[in-house]
This record gives C-alpha cells, structure tokens and sequence, in this order.
C-alpha cells in the first residue's frame, strides 16, 4: 500500500540520470557536485541488494540491504521504484525524495532504464535525462577498464546497455557523454536542469 502522498515545495523537481553501466553517470554526477546548480541537490542514495564493492560504504554509495529487509520496505510502499537489474534489486526511498522535496532542493536519482520507467508513473513531473555513450566501443572500453567485471558479466552488460539505448527516446533529454569531456556533459545536464525549473517555479510535486 502507498503512503499518503505529501507535496514538496513550489519549484523543487525530481531529476533522473539514467544510462547503460560505464558511459560515465557517476562521474557527470561528481562533475555536478562541484558546480553551482548541483550544490543545491539532494543526492538521493539507492538501495541495492548487491554486495558492497572495494571503498564503497553504506549510506554513502548505497543503502545496502539485505533480500528481507528490500522486499520489506517495497512491500510497505517506501521505495518509489524498485526493479532488478545483473540479478541484483535496486530502489529509491521515498522518504530521501520527499524530504528533499520538502526542503527546497531537487532530488536527483541514478536510476536504470527499468526503475525510471516505473518512477515516472509514479512521479509524471520528473525530469528524466539520458546519458550516451559515443559509441557501443567506447562504451565497451570503458567497461573493460574499469576492472570491476567477470568476463561473463562484461558480456551480460555490453548485451543489455543495446537494449538500453533504445529505451533512451522514453526520456525527455538525451546527453551525449563524450569520452574525456565529463565536464561538457555536465555543463549540459546543468542546463537542462536550469531551464526546466525556469519552467515550472510554482510547481509542487507530490510523493
């Protein structure tokens, strides 16, 4: 069951960054850390039944969870979206969204194509953005390089980020994430965040 719904501040959005694994979501997000729009984020942390990777820490990186306690707190209506992704689950926990909501600062989410899919149809006003890779190579290099893959599940990722990208023209932007220039994909999300809460200054979104 839903909990009750409680609306944000006017102007306050929901964005989410969206994109196959490796063409760079982590590292535009850091980009936007260090800049003046992003300053202003809430960066909401996903819950993941996935193991901990080496440096990562929880509340940090992620909640991580075990399968009872994930499927407790979906089962109560508390994460917007859950989906399954390379056998792992994945969430949004409402209540980062809404507080941040509440508090002024929108709320962005790194979400796959699945849980955005499901969390526009519970949040229509949310700002969904789409990060490209330049090519399936590129993308495939930096797979490889980042060390963190078996070789099976390199494959598993370089077949699902094909289906992926034909799901990009659900989104409302796409942002082409040059190799080498993190920084003009960030300049470009940072733009599009500007002009939708141009857009939108009375807006109040329920969650």
């Amino acid at each position: 069951m839903e909990p009750q719904r409680r609306a944000g501040a006017p102007g306050a959005q929901v964005i989410v960054i969206s994109g196959p694994s490796g063409v760079g979501k982590d590292t535009i997000i850091n980009e936007l850390r260090r800049r003046p729009v992003g300053q202003t984020f809430h960066y909401v942390v996903t819950c993941t039944t996935r193991p901990p990777r080496t440096g990562e820490m929880n509340g940090v990186h992620y909640h991580f969870q075990s399968r009872e306690s994930f499927d407790a707190l979906n089962a109560a209506g508390e994460l917007l979206e859950a989906a399954t992704v390379h056998d792992r689950s994945y969430g949004t926990p409402r209540d980062e969204v809404r507080g941040a909501l509440a508090r002024g600062q929108d709320a962005l989410c790194k979400i796959d194509v699945q849980g955005a899919r499901s969390l526009r149809k519970v949040i229509p006003e949310a700002l969904l953005i789409f990060v490209a890779p330049p090519s399936p190579e590129a993308l495939a290099e930096r797979l490889a390089g980042r060390g963190t893959e078996t070789a099976d599940e390199l494959v598993t990722r370089a077949r699902n980020a094909i289906t992926e990208m034909e799901r990009a023209q659900e989104y409302d932007y796409l942002v082409l994430n040059e190799t080498g220039y993190p920084e003009e994909a960030a300049a470009q999300v940072e733009k599009i965040v500007l002009a939708e809460r141009a857009k939108h200054p009375e807006r109040r979104i329920s969650v």
